[in-house]
């Protein structure tokens, strides 16, 4: 194709009315494993993909994810496949690992009713042996990622001299991640004769130039949607402070009614974080990032399929591809800073038509992503409080009662137990409704059924109008202001912002937590002063610690960290009036008061 060829358009329907997969063109079988899972009408870029590609046309389809359009390749390249040829007559070229298996799965379901047809991913992370041994034995369909397939034909171990069909799925994606050149390598290796389809959620230069190069007058589909994000996904946001996300995220899933979750954290290390936390509290919760082994991940991906965990809490690039029918809720506990990511996060619910609900904590300087999201995505999110003590309680008696009514449902185990309480009433004289106190309470073990309420802020005294004197010099000298002392293992540090550089409490944990990698319970008292603050700290940090916290910036100043010894005003014996500006403490001798470790003597 050339450069001045432009390719032939057609826009797909919004919703094709009243068509079903029998109106495509699909044979039977293919037309029988759809009925069985339950696929009924085809979506919009199905619809005007499919036909296209079973007439043998080069397509290239522009949609976003979740909108169907792993069956709009797959279905005809499944009733098209010669199952008695043993080398791969199909590639299908994925970002992601996550995103080749469910393509592999998705083959392997719509050929359910062909017999002898063999689906095999291949991608980094998973042994050659295993996919050494399916390629001997004979493949018909091969979905990868772009690094492992270009090893494989460097090894001669990929016999790509009968291939009639390639795909790139995600192809903008593929780019992103800097796959450019191997893609490039692996369509170069490839008959001319083969058919392509790429899809892609945008259209950036070098894809359009990849298509013009290697696609035969290709038919361009469009999806044009209203939104970018699902209907049938409730989205909300909770305005939250940085330090009570963990608490809040209970709460959220003390009362909300969901079946698998997916958090999303912004690190690999907050994931880790997450995930122990809610383990520690009791739920079913597993963290995946980039650290994680490719078999563990599967292994845990496997779980949540299962019901045997509950919460997933995952990285951006860790989750992509991730199809499990049972997640009802995302929750970005790290809200994105981009709205691409936001739409491909709340994507993992809400797929195939099943409603879903994603909610994200915002803090008050991030509300300007929310206006952004809205913006970007056309539909309104709606804020939520966080639910109060007595939503999580009447959550809490209603699962109890729940607990107590399968537990009548069996009668053998109840008429047995009735046996057994009638027998302590009678031995002990204590009514029935006190045993059944005092069960509940060996049953719930611990921890209380219900959270106390919260209380109430107290209130102050009315301050005593101050006499004043006529004469100021009758008040007598102020008595010096004392300071408290900091606790035990603690030390304090002073930082050069105050309240004239309008800073708060939270800027000050954030900042500190993020460069020095301290956790929350790291932080004592915060004293702001006009201009500087004092922040309570434990005394062995560590001189590296200590140096990268020196060179951290809140509100863009420098904050100078150094131990505080108490002098007058706060100012630290030692360091001089600050109006002597004739020279700067050498970066060697900032910590020189600082408290030691013992394996620094």
């Amino acid at each position: 194709m050339t450069e001045t060829d432009a390719p032939i358009e057609a826009e797909a329907p919004e919703e094709p009315a009243a068509m079903t997969f029998s109106d495509l063109g699909l044979s039977a079988p293919v037309l029988k494993a759809l009925r069985e899972i339950g696929y009924e009408t085809p979506s919009a870029i199905q619809a005007a993909t499919i036909p296209t590609l079973l007439e043998g046309r080069d397509v290239v389809g522009m949609a976003q994810t979740g909108t169907g359009k792993t069956a709009a390749f797959a279905l005809p390249i499944v009733d098209r496949l010669d199952v008695h040829q043993k080398n791969p007559q199909a590639l299908v070229l994925a970002p992601t690992r996550e995103l080749a298996l469910q393509v592999c799965e998705a083959f392997e379901k719509y050929a359910g009713h062909l017999k002898g047809v063999h689906v095999l991913p291949v991608y980094g992370g998973q042994g050659y042996g295993v996919q050494l041994s399916a390629l001997r034995r004979g493949v018909h369909v091969v979905v990868g990622t772009p690094g492992r397939i270009i090893d494989h034909l460097e090894k001669g171990t990929l016999d790509l001299s009968e291939l009639q069909y390639l795909v790139l799925d995600e192809a903008d994606e593929m780019l992103k991640m800097g796959f450019a050149e191997d893609v490039e390598t692996i369509l170069a290796e490839t008959p001319d004769s083969k058919q392509v389809a790429l899809f892609s959620a945008t259209m950036p230069p070098a894809i359009r130039r990849m298509s013009k190069q290697y696609l035969h007058e290709p038919e361009e589909i469009t999806v044009k949607a209203k939104t970018t994000t699902s209907a049938n996904i409730a989205q909300r946001y909770l305005i939250t402070a940085w330090q009570q996300k963990m608490d809040a995220l209970t709460r959220i899933l003390e009362v909300e009614n969901f079946d698998g979750m997916i958090v999303f954290g912004r690190t690999r290390s907050i994931t880790e974080e997450i995930a122990e936390k809610l383990r520690a509290r009791g739920y079913s919760a597993a963290a995946i990032n980039g650290d994680i082994v490719q078999a563990q991940r599967e292994k845990t991906v496997n779980q949540l399929k299962s019901g045997k965990l509950d919460i997933l809490v995952a990285t951006d690039v860790a989750a992509r591809g991730l199809d499990v029918e049972r997640i009802s809720h995302v929750v970005n506990y790290d809200i994105p800073t981009d709205t691409e990511s936001y739409v491909h996060r709340i994507g993992r619910t809400g797929r195939a038509g099943r409603s879903g609900d994603a909610i994200s904590f915002v803090t008050p300087k991030e509300r300007w992503l929310v206006r952004a999201i809205e913006k970007a995505t056309r539909q309104e999110l709606t804020e939520m409080g966080l639910p109060s003590v007595d939503e999580v309680n009447v959550t809490r008696l209603s699962r109890f009662d729940d607990r107590i009514t399968a537990a009548l449902s069996e009668s053998e185990r109840v008429d047995r137990f009735r046996d057994i309480v009638a027998h302590y009433v009678r031995n002990h004289d204590v009514p029935e409704v006190d045993v059944a106190a005092a069960l509940a309470i060996v049953a719930q073990g611990e921890t209380p059924l219900l959270l106390e309420p919260d209380p109430e802020p107290a209130e102050r005294p009315a301050r005593k109008p101050r006499e004043r004197s006529a004469d100021r010099d009758d008040r007598g000298p102020r008595e010096p202001r004392r300071e408290r002392e900091p606790k035990a293992g603690y030390a304090t540090y002073r930082i050069a912002v105050g309240k004239r550089h309008r800073v708060e409490p939270r800027q000050i944990v954030g900042a500190l937590a993020n460069e020095g990698g301290l956790r929350r319970d790291d932080f004592g008292r915060i004293q702001i002063r006009p201009e500087f603050s004092l922040v309570e700290l434990p005394a062995d940090l560590s001189r590296d610690t200590l140096d990268r916290l020196s060179d951290t910036r809140i509100s863009g100043r420098l904050i100078e960290m150094r131990l505080d010894t108490g002098g007058p005003s706060g100012r630290s014996r030692g360091s001089g009036d600050r109006g002597d500006r004739g020279g700067r403490r050498d970066r060697g001798d900032r910590y020189d008061r600082a408290p030691r470790r013992r394996d620094d003597r």
